[in-house]
């Protein structure tokens, strides 16, 4: 449950998150890939960046869009606008980079035109237990669902492209626990994430909202201590497997209004139990295939 402890300390953290982006942005810093084989191998993202689009001016249908959105929640406004996803092909080639804003409208959805790439982390504790967040009220998408640990889009960023055994991939899902949940970069070390598997699937919000992803499934077994952004995270929650069931039963059955995001759903349905076998048994690495693109849509 989130606590008066997360709103005080939400300043101090989003300061850490700026102190941290300015000293890239001079430094330009970069990063060896770790290796999956080798689980020794320790790195710490320091979330480097390349400011691709902050000295160019914004376009006039962008600054409109900003007005014309001037409802929205402050913190989720800013993170549309400023946020660059990374469009791939249906094969996972980059082909371009789109506001956060215009990826999630469905009417650019249904162009065809902003599928991107993002991640679903999926935490455990030692006891095997998985780690649920419930999306922020003020989410623009999906807001108010269960779903997974973490959500979200690597960025368009030198740190966050790099496409040698998912590192890119692995350094944003170390950024956004953070920022998400506050777990500090030391207690998710990028080479901890384990990359599962990749899925492409679409889903509608509502009629303005939807998502277009290909999506990265990264699992994690750690304890961590949990310090929830309230701008992003309702609720969270550790379940077992009979716990998430019962959950998709009442979400199915629509008691409580519990909902769960489109996306969870098809892990839960497709991939997760089997994969929850192996995480009890120390053996994620015989289900690891990071050649097929699932498509499910």
């Amino acid at each position: 449950m989130l606590t008066a402890a997360s709103s005080s300390s939400h300043f101090l953290r989003q300061l850490q998150l700026q102190l941290i982006y300015k000293f890239n942005h001079h430094s330009h810093l970069g990063f060896a890939s770790p290796s999956l084989i080798f689980p020794s191998t320790r790195v710490v993202s320091f979330f480097s960046t390349t400011a691709t689009a902050a000295a160019t001016p914004v376009a006039p249908m962008a600054a409109a869009a900003v007005v014309a959105e001037a409802h929205m929640d402050a913190v989720q406004r800013r993170l549309m606008f400023d946020d660059e996803c990374i469009l791939v092909d249906e094969n996972d080639h980059v082909v371009g980079h789109d506001s956060k804003y215009n990826c999630h409208l469905m009417e650019k959805i249904d162009t065809g035109k902003s599928l991107h790439r993002a991640f679903s982390v999926f935490l455990f504790n030692s006891k095997y237990e998985l780690l649920l967040q419930q999306r922020s009220s003020t989410k623009v998408t999906f807001p108010l669902v269960w779903t997974n640990t973490c959500c979200s889009h690597p960025l368009y960023r030198e740190s966050e492209l790099i496409e040698q055994d998912a590192l890119g991939v692995r350094n944003a899902a170390q950024r956004k626990l953070l920022d998400e949940l506050g777990i500090p970069a030391e207690d998710v070390l990028v080479d901890e994430f384990v990359p599962l598997g990749r899925m492409l699937y679409k889903a509608q919000s509502d009629g303005k909202w939807g998502e277009h992803e290909l999506d990265y499934l990264l699992f994690i077994i750690k304890d961590v201590k949990l310090n929830p952004n309230p701008d992003e995270v309702a609720d969270v929650k550790y379940v077992n497997k009979h716990q998430l069931k019962e959950l998709c039963e009442k979400a199915d059955a629509g008691e409580e209004g519990l909902k769960l995001s489109p996306w969870f759903r098809l892990v839960v349905d497709n991939f997760l139990y089997k994969w929850w076998d192996h995480v009890e048994s120390s053996s994620l690495k015989e289900v690891i295939d990071m050649n097929t693109i699932h498509r499910l849509v």
